[in-house]
């Protein structure tokens, strides 16, 4: 990160503008270190999402916290859909741009620099996807009813996001993931050496389980499932509108 960029720890920033800072800064080597905390069990999971939107037959999809497009790519194989994709991190979005061009994926996909707690569309969608974007949210309620918002009636929302695993040996294993190894990587192969810090905290704070499947029902979707994927280190959460 430039020395005149400001730094994700200063605290002058709100929630927002700090982690959005900070995904700027680590754009470039983003899609690598996920490989590598994952495991490359990160594919598998983002194919049970798009399994369900394909299952679906949505056509006109949302994907919130794009970032550098790994679901948007993924989910561009499904035959006729078109695909906005937003994110607040310029950064993250030239990554995906690069990508999109390469693949020759620039009628299908449009990349948008928006906010989800505040998104510029109207009911239009019918599915809304985000993954591992959720727990970056300055305002998780806001954002959830944003994405309840823009879904056309009997949509569907599809949240993939880091999950605590409640039993021996993943729960011991995912502490020690979130509170060593992934801020350890951090400071090894990326510039901001808080950020991948900030990221291990988030995941072992967020909520999960049945208090977002909660969350969810109180914004106003009809119905939720909670599916834990890999002992519980990940949740795929669908809930309809």
């Amino acid at each position: 990160m430039s020395k005149n960029v400001t730094p994700y720890k200063d605290s002058s920033l709100s929630k927002k503008e700090q982690v959005t800072l900070m995904f700027d800064g680590i754009a470039q080597k983003y899609n690598w270190l996920n490989r590598v905390l994952s495991l490359g069990l990160d594919k598998g999971w983002r194919k049970k999402l798009v399994n369900g939107v394909k299952a679906q037959e949505a056509i006109n999809i949302l994907d919130v916290a794009t970032g550098t497009g790994d679901v948007a790519i993924a989910l561009s194989k499904i035959p006729s859909v078109r695909i906005d994709a937003v994110d607040l991190s310029t950064q993250m979005l030239a990554v995906q741009a690069k990508q999109l061009d390469k693949l020759n994926l620039n009628d299908c996909i449009k990349l948008s620099v928006a906010d989800a707690e505040k998104l510029p569309f109207k009911e239009q969608f019918d599915a809304v996807t985000v993954a591992f974007g959720i727990r970056n949210f300055g305002h998780l309620e806001k954002g959830l009813s944003e994405m309840h918002r823009v879904l056309r009636p009997e949509g569907f929302l599809y949240i993939l996001e880091t999950s605590r695993p409640k039993k021996f040996p993943m729960k011991q294993a995912h502490l020690v993931m979130s509170n060593v190894i992934i801020p350890l990587l951090g400071k090894l192969f990326t510039e901001d050496k808080s950020a991948y810090a900030y990221l291990g905290k988030s995941a072992t704070q967020f909520p999960d389980g049945a208090v977002m499947c909660n969350k969810l029902l109180e914004i106003g979707f009809s119905t939720v499932t909670h599916k834990p994927l890999s002992g519980g280190v990940v949740s795929l959460y669908i809930a309809q509108k």
